[in-house]
């Protein structure tokens, strides 16, 4: 037996000690390389702002928690943070739902058109997207003069324009989940007496649940962090997050150890987020891909 585990050991496949300790060392390096913007914020955080606006210390002379107390006086980051869930919420729910009904209709009935169709939604992911931002502009700025309805500078507008950036992908990646689930199922459910809709939330959708959170997980990652289009299409009321962490860089002084804070303090929700569906989002992501 020991003669067995020791040819095992010296086995061509069994990795060298040079390589695996050469492979720990890069593991360790870059897992430093990755904490390391992560302890600069932490602490630039618990910093004074003599500490970070000045000569930059590795360790801060005093810790302190004002900059998370004065965060909220600085700029209005309670009305960011509503605006910002809000918008990354709706955006979210708006785009599972449609791209469940859109890719359980693709998934499951042949009609002309499918393939075209499934091509260019994904062929919109090719496109970058300031590309759309003057068309969008144009077009809210004209229904609004021409409807009433206040698209641009509102709320509705910033959820219309992250679907146009989640709805498509949400869509393809469904598609391939809804394909991987066997259609047996459906007619089982069909024979015990479910339409077509009975059989989509009783059976497609359960058996589904990985890959529509990996969808959810995408379309509020787009919305909560977008910048260059939140930028143009929200005012002073309903700026979110993104925006709304330029207002501690005034025109005299950048309160850094403010920004780090807030920037903290806003990253808490989508970390938390992320760590309890995770593996949810693995399943789904890999699910969605061999297909």
């Amino acid at each position: 037996m020991s003669r067995t585990l020791t040819a095992a050991r010296r086995s061509p496949m069994a990795a060298p000690r040079s390589f695996v300790w050469s492979r720990r060392v890069f593991l360790t390096l870059l897992t430093g390389f990755v904490l390391l913007p992560v302890y600069v914020m932490l602490s630039s955080s618990l910093k004074p702002l003599e500490d970070v606006s000045g000569k930059f210390r590795w360790w801060p002379s005093g810790l302190t928690i004002r900059p998370y107390i004065d965060i909220w006086s600085t700029v209005p980051l309670a009305k960011y943070f509503l605006n910002s869930l809000i918008v990354a919420g709706a955006a979210t729910v708006c785009s599972v739902v449609i791209a469940i009904f859109a890719a359980y209709g693709v998934s499951r009935y042949r009609f002309r058109g499918k393939r075209l169709f499934t091509v260019t939604v994904l062929s919109t992911q090719m496109f970058p997207g300031i590309l759309f931002l003057l068309p969008l502009f144009l077009i809210y700025v004209n229904i609004g003069n021409s409807t009433g309805i206040a698209l641009f500078g509102s709320r509705l507008g910033l959820i219309l324009t992250y679907l146009t950036f989640s709805l498509p992908f949400s869509i393809w990646m469904l598609i391939g989940y809804f394909e991987s689930v066997p259609r047996d199922l459906d007619e089982a459910a069909m024979v015990d007496g479910c339409g077509p809709l009975g059989a989509l939330f009783r059976v497609v959708v359960p058996a589904a649940v990985p890959g529509i959170v990996a969808v959810a997980v995408y379309a509020f990652m787009t919305a909560w962090g977008e910048v260059l289009f939140a930028s143009v299409m929200t005012n002073d009321t309903t700026r979110t997050l993104a925006i709304g962490l330029q207002g501690y860089a005034t025109q005299n002084d950048v309160y850094w150890n403010q920004v780090m804070a807030a920037s903290l303090v806003v990253s808490v929700p989508v970390v938390a987020g992320f760590l309890l569906l995770q593996r949810y989002l693995v399943a789904g992501l890999t699910a969605g891909a061999v297909k």
